[in-house]
């Protein structure tokens, strides 16, 4: 495994398992063997409703604490966001079961984000979480937030795919420190990804698939990736990628793939941010 460093210190691997839109009941399956294939990041979220079997997969790994890097993310909360921030908070860390996090991220750039990060900065002061950070904000958005407060996010998490490759946001984020995290790295297959003839013909140059040719072309650009499978199979495949190198060729062939637009959904869009901002979480 490689490892990225963390504008704090702190070391985070540079691929992971995610488990959105795995169902709970089959979550806990999913987790313990990721777990068995060396995955040792494990990114969830409150409104993705499995923290609860993440959590008994990590209590019935055997896997020191230590060795393991969990993250979540905060939905957005109502006023008092400050103090209905630590409410969520808590509620996440005994659904994973855990005493402390590695990484809270704020999942949404809406509602109160200045008392949602007010209260992430005093967790963190605390020692209850190793590293604060957001998720799907863009570089105005993320650039006025570091201004304004006194801790950096550590990490943004944004949608980051052969199609949609955010060059200009990773140099916002460099130049800042922050560092960026890809969801959707396949781009859910979309726009056929994994046919693409560039793809497939880098992949067969290698020996390797195409899902293992973006993990490693997101990995040589220096982004944390957490690819989803619930096939034991993919999951090893999918962390195979340390045994091969794209060539300067191939990262700029890779480059041509750019469409400039997201293939899910835009965070400026007033009506995502109406439809985003106005969902709220049950528990």
């Amino acid at each position: 495994m490689q490892y990225v460093t963390l504008n704090n210190g702190v070391e985070m691997p540079i691929l992971g398992f995610g488990v959105y839109q795995i169902p709970p009941e089959q979550t806990e399956q999913a987790v313990t063997e990721a777990l068995a294939a060396g995955y040792r990041l494990l990114d969830t979220a409150a409104a993705y409703r499995n923290e609860a079997a993440v959590g008994r997969a990590l209590k019935n790994s055997g896997i020191p604490r230590e060795e393991l890097f969990l993250t979540t993310k905060l939905w957005i909360q109502d006023a008092p966001a400050q103090e209905h921030t630590r409410r969520a908070f808590d509620t996440s860390l005994n659904k994973l079961g855990l005493d402390y996090l590695d990484l809270y991220l704020m999942h949404q750039p809406y509602g109160d984000v200045y008392g949602q990060w007010r209260a992430m900065e005093d967790l963190h002061r605390e020692g209850r979480i190793k590293a604060i950070g957001v998720a799907n904000f863009h570089p105005d958005r993320l650039v006025d937030l570091i201004v304004n407060n006194e801790i950096a996010p550590a990490v943004n998490q944004i949608e980051t795919h052969p199609f949609f490759q955010r060059t200009a946001d990773q140099e916002v984020m460099r130049g800042r420190g922050v560092q960026m995290q890809s969801w959707g790295g396949f781009a859910e297959g979309r726009n056929d990804l994994f046919t693409n003839p560039l793809l497939s013909g880098i992949g067969e140059k290698h020996g390797k698939s195409v899902a293992q040719v973006v993990l490693r072309w997101l990995i040589q650009r220096g982004i944390v990736t957490i690819p989803k499978s619930v096939r034991a199979e993919r999951m090893a495949e999918n962390i195979d990628v340390f045994d091969f190198e794209l060539t300067d060729d191939q990262m700029a062939a890779i480059a041509t793939l750019e469409t400039g637009t997201s293939l899910f959904f835009d965070h400026r869009d007033p009506e995502i941010a109406d439809w985003l901002g106005k969902r709220r979480l049950d528990d």
